[in-house]
């Protein structure tokens, strides 16, 4: 239906971003089924047992897309970010209670040998499996997903919370009601023995002696842990800060600023010519650039501020070795325009930002004051000072003057000599110049104003103004300059208005720096070389102002969470001691995770922040579930009477903690193994993903370590002076 030689042709398809981020994801949703699959068979050595675990997956995922539609939370990175990470703590409560099944079915062969499990038995045995774990899983599945709250409070995070929350939940009732019924009808046939499996049989034999050492000096290892503990400060004070990391859109958005005062014809000059440079890179497919903005108040962009979208070729199509950051850097080496300020950005990040701060850079300044003047020359003192600072790579004050005005400025006097008052010369220029609508055109469903004004030879100058002509009372001809000095002044092009103060803007683009350091450096810059004046202030903006608002609120939601997490683990344990146990120990399993960011050379972020958040409930689960088994196995030794002195009190630590071996080893691969996919793939969205998966997979090398030894010595160090006290009372 176009005419001939027409044609559409998109400048921007936000829906190739979403489709490939969605397959993607996808396609890492089942690389983590099959990984987790099998780790359960690698160490359970039991097909149904494995099938067991691994049922609990699609119901759990299946349950939270449910959810997901009547809650109308769309499919997207975050969202299914939020089920990729929850996978392998979903199955995590179902391996704990299979493993502990086997145990029991174990056990009971070895009491009846030659005896045949069945019937009622056969559930009885099933269910005091259960039972042992179920309590201690479903506590610490409910930390696990209390530990979100402080999520929820973050913004643009959403969606990831919520799914994660789904599937947790979902996992945490299937753990205590499906999976013991699945047990007893799956789990059948010849057992396995645990010691037959080399890979139990060498964890079990490294882990005894070494627990048995540790014990044997248990400050000494509480010193050490300590001492690891200290020297995570070192990287965590190395680690920069960000709000979220830069998402590859596949595209990118050219966004410089002019200084006031272009001309539409210079503007369009300039937008062809920073269009043909953008051209000349071969990763480009188009450029489509505009300035000014379209006909609506929403849109506020001056001329002055350029807007160019770049379609990227497919990333086959780039040179070797190309990657986004290269190809910024080389656009913007080859874009040098005098008079234009470079700003790459990706196109919906900005988007967001502008909607939300007003701010098109990394970070803005805005100074808010009541005089124009000092608003601008503060704005200007701080640009200067800002492209001091490392990393900076423009920075912009937006000019408050520049703009140019024609005053008329009537003489009260001259106008009273010919029978006119201000009115009358008012209403002649706003006719003559501005227009006056008499009436309205209706052309099908569509209404258009007639505006009559003079032609615009007779307008198009000051010298022409001055010669529009009026009429007196008494017919008189006269010139507009008779009556009222005409001239041009110079004024703001624009005025912005903040929390009903003036303000203006200074845009500021960061590379090759974390966010958080560099405007740590430019608040201190500003602070010691740029005077305000009474009156006058500054505030800093963009997305670090999304930082500053989401770390505020960490401040007050993470303390909130944790008295939360420690009410549950009271009531699982009836102790407080206990319950403080757990707390004090959770920082040591963060350690890892600090180190494996730092080692990868990612900044501290929100994404950051929410793995840290997942990985210090998982922690606790592991915590608590160790503590579990370690009780049982000292009230097991109590009611033998066998718990007489420190030494045998001892000796059940360890064959407590000794049972727990199995599944912390298949706890910690089947996380791993589930992460692994998202910390080594690549595609779109996964920038993001490998900042929640990093902290999550270090830590979950010093999580198993915590649980292993520091709990142990610390529960040795709690309890050793009720038992010295109980022996001294047998004795007497």
């Amino acid at each position: 239906s176009l005419p001939p030689g027409v044609e559409i042709v998109p400048t921007y398809d936000r829906s190739a971003l979403i489709k490939r981020a969605v397959a993607n994801l996808g396609q890492k949703l089942v690389e983590e089924f099959v990984v987790v699959a099998l780790v359960c068979m690698i160490f359970l050595f039991h097909l149904r047992s494995a099938f067991v675990a691994i049922v609990s997956l699609p119901l759990g995922i299946l349950a939270a897309f449910i959810v997901m539609v009547y809650q109308g939370v769309n499919a997207n990175i975050m969202s299914l970010g939020g089920i990729a990470i929850a996978i392998g703590a979903m199955v995590d409560a179902a391996v704990v209670m299979i493993e502990n099944a086997h145990k029991r079915l174990e056990a009971w062969h070895h009491a009846h040998p030659g005896g045949t499990l069945a019937g009622e038995e056969r559930w009885r045995v099933i269910g005091d499996a259960a039972a042992q774990v179920g309590l201690a899983l479903f506590v610490s599945l409910l930390i696990i997903t209390f530990s979100f709250v402080p999520v929820f409070t973050l913004e643009a995070q959403e969606a990831l919370a919520f799914t994660k929350t789904y599937a947790m939940a979902a996992a945490a009732g299937l753990a205590v009601t499906l999976i013991p019924v699945l047990m007893g009808y799956l789990i059948r046939g010849r057992i396995p023995a645990e010691e037959r499996n080399p890979i139990n049989r060498f964890l079990v034999a490294l882990y005894r002696p070494l627990l048995e050492a540790a014990l044997r000096r248990p400050k000494t290892v509480l010193l050490a842990a300590i001492a690891i503990l200290a020297a995570t400060l070192w990287p965590m004070n190395r680690l920069g800060g960000e709000f979220m990391p830069p998402l590859d859109e596949g595209d990118l958005l050219y966004m410089p600023s002019a200084l006031p005062g272009l001309s539409a014809g210079k503007a369009s000059e300039l937008l062809q010519q920073t269009d043909r440079l953008i051209k000349t890179l071969p990763e480009v497919a188009r450029v489509f650039g505009k300035a000014g903005r379209a006909e609506t108040a929403t849109d506020p962009a001056p001329l002055e501020m350029f807007e160019t979208t770049i379609q990227l070729k497919p990333r086959e199509q780039w040179r070797p070795g190309m990657t986004p950051e290269k190809l910024v850097d080389e656009l913007d080496r080859i874009v040098k325009v005098p008079g234009l300020s470079n700003i790459w950005v990706p196109p919906i990040r900005n988007r967001i930002d502008m909607l939300a701060t007003g701010i098109k850079s990394p970070v803005g300044v805005k100074v808010a004051g009541t005089n124009l003047r000092e608003i601008d020359r503060v704005a200007a003192e701080i640009e200067r000072v800002v492209k001091e600072v490392p990393g900076v790579s423009s920075a912009l004050a937006e000019r408050l003057g520049g703009g140019r005005y024609i005053d008329v400025n009537i003489n009260r006097d001259a106008a009273a000599r010919y029978g006119l008052n201000v009115a009358d010369v008012h209403s002649v220029v706003t006719a003559a110049i501005g227009g006056d609508n008499i009436g309205e055109t209706v052309e099908g469903l569509q209404r258009f104003p007639i505006n009559v004004r003079y032609p615009r030879e007779m307008r198009d100058s000051v010298e022409k103004i001055r010669e529009l002509p009026l009429l007196t009372e008494r017919g008189a001809q006269i010139r507009l300059g008779d009556v009222a000095e005409v001239r041009i002044t110079d004024g703001p092009p624009m005025l912005k208005t903040e929390n009903a103060r003036l303000s203006g803007w200074v845009y500021v683009d960061i590379r090759g720096r974390d966010l958080s350091s560099a405007v740590r450096d430019m608040q201190r810059a500003a602070a010691e070389k740029v005077k305000l004046p009474a009156g006058t202030s500054i505030s800093w903006s963009g997305q670090f102002e999304f930082l500053e608002r989401a770390t505020a609120r960490l401040k007050i939601v993470v303390p909130a969470t944790l008295a939360i997490i420690f009410v549950l683990l009271y009531f699982a344990f009836r102790r407080v001691a206990e319950a403080l146990l757990i707390m004090g120990t959770l920082p040591f399993a963060l350690v890892g995770g600090f180190w494996l960011v730092f080692l990868l050379g990612y900044n501290m972020s929100i994404a950051s922040a929410v793995g840290f958040i997942a990985l210090a409930g998982v922690a606790a689960e592991i915590g608590v579930v160790m503590l579990v088994y370690v009780n049982q196995a000292v009230a097991a030794r109590e009611a033998a009477g066998g718990l007489r002195d420190e030494r045998g009190f001892a000796q059940a630590i360890v064959e407590g903690a000794a049972l727990r071996v199995r599944p912390v080893a298949m706890t910690v691969a089947v996380i791993i193994a589930g992460l692994l996919p998202i910390m080594f793939g690549s595609g779109t969205g996964s920038e993001v993903m490998r900042r929640i998966a990093a902290p999550m997979v270090g830590g979950m090398i010093t999580a198993p370590l915590l649980s292993m030894f520091v709990v142990p010595v610390a529960y040795l160090l709690l309890r050793r002076p009720r038992v010295a006290s109980a022996a001294q009372a047998g004795a007497i």
